[in-house]
């Protein structure tokens, strides 16, 4: 079914596994997306991660060990994760999903490459952000 606003598919079902590890977002006509909760951490849709007014963001490491400890519902067109780090600011709405889904090789790989190219990984500095 797809937002009548925006034509955007809305997801038939988001599923937090056991543990908290991952997230899977489920669409009409069998399109999933499986998130481990790492990568929506580490690129939350939030002014903190992403940056304020179009300037650059943050890079987030050490969080390959993080949990989505709740997924809340915002309306009828996003969910607001809470993560086990206790991060909490940002909206996943139904177009970010999407867009995370569509593009995650290659924002994971980005991601990857960010992270190598400042010397950081994803389990050092004890959630440190730089």
């Amino acid at each position: 079914m797809a937002d009548s606003k925006s034509d955007l598919p809305v997801p038939e079902s988001i599923t937090l596994a056991p543990g908290g590890e991952r997230l899977t977002v489920a669409y009409e006509g069998g399109v999933r997306f499986e998130f481990t909760a790492e990568y929506l951490r580490v690129m939350a849709p939030s002014a903190d991660v992403q940056g304020h007014g179009g300037q650059g963001g943050r890079l987030v490491a050490g969080k390959r060990s993080v949990t989505i400890a709740a997924v809340e519902p915002v309306g009828r067109y996003a969910v607001r994760l809470v993560f086990s780090d206790g991060h909490r600011n940002g909206i996943y709405t139904w177009k970010t999903l999407l867009s995370l889904g569509v593009n995650q090789a290659g924002k994971w790989d980005g991601y990857l490459a960010a992270l190598d190219a400042a010397g950081l990984s994803r389990d050092g500095g004890g959630g440190r952000e730089v």
